[in-house]
């Protein structure tokens, strides 16, 4: 019972503290309050969102194809549609990354049963290019430990959207997915199976379940983007950003002054 409550004090302190580095603009160190766990992250993760409005999607991704994903809910206020506008003052870290999202049209709630690939993939209606853009909480960013970066929602900001066509399982052969990024002019990336995960149906269907025994399901209208195509890259201050992927289409923002 005494490690029951010390767990929920500890989640609910580090909750505390990155929602008023948030809210206050600042970095903190949880070096000395790490989550013990995985499902200590994932706790404090749910605790920040409450606080960020609802949820509006979901970020998904995984170092490798045999690897654990991960994941962070994303609150509604964040996911915006190109072309976006961002103030330097709030984006320090500026990191981009260009990815394919889906957006899910039928709800896939909390149950009993694990959800099937096929049953997942049926509940997609559409796929569309976005830009993730990065920005930590954490001091030690971007060498923080992984708890830290997990409970600081995977170092989410924002989600920048661009337009959707109607979903095709042949696109989640990462391995032909061509990306490419530009800040202003300048193309940063280029590449052909950036996606480390390769297989995007496998992050998706351990999504959905790990949502499920979370008590949270996916719903329809949610987008869930799939991890970096281009790897991350940092803009300048100022930077006018554009992402393109190949079959999708392009989005693109501008940090502004």
């Amino acid at each position: 019972m005494t490690q029951d409550i010390d767990a929920q004090r500890r989640i609910e302190d580090i909750a505390r503290r990155l929602i008023d580095a948030r809210r206050t603009r600042t970095r903190i160190s949880l070096a000395d309050s790490m989550p013990a766990d995985a499902a200590e992250a994932y706790a404090v993760q749910d605790l920040v969102v409450q606080s960020l409005g609802p949820i509006g999607g979901w970020k998904v991704g995984a170092k490798g194809p045999d690897a654990e994903p991960t994941c962070a809910p994303l609150a509604a206020a964040g996911i915006l549609p190109t072309p976006a506008s961002l103030a330097d003052g709030a984006w320090r870290a500026r990191g981009i990354e260009t990815e394919l999202a889906v957006r899910f049209e039928a709800d896939l709630p909390e149950r009993d049963t694990p959800y099937t690939g096929d049953e997942v993939l049926a509940a997609i209606g559409a796929v569309l290019p976005t830009i993730e853009v990065v920005e930590t909480r954490l001091l030690e960013f971007p060498r923080a430990q992984p708890l830290a970066m997990l409970a600081d929602m995977g170092a989410h900001g924002a989600l920048i959207i661009g337009s959707a066509i109607p979903f095709d399982p042949a696109l989640f052969d990462s391995r032909k997915l061509a990306a490419r990024q530009w800040f202003g002019n300048e193309e940063v990336a280029n590449s052909t199976g950036g996606n480390p995960a390769i297989d995007i149906g496998r992050l998706l269907t351990w999504l959905a379940n790990h949502c499920a025994a979370r008590g949270l399901g996916l719903a329809r209208g949610q987008v869930v983007t799939t991890g970096s195509c281009t790897g991350m890259l940092f803009a300048p201050a100022g930077a006018q950003v554009r992402g393109h992927v190949a079959g999708l289409g392009e989005c693109a923002l501008h940090f502004t002054g």
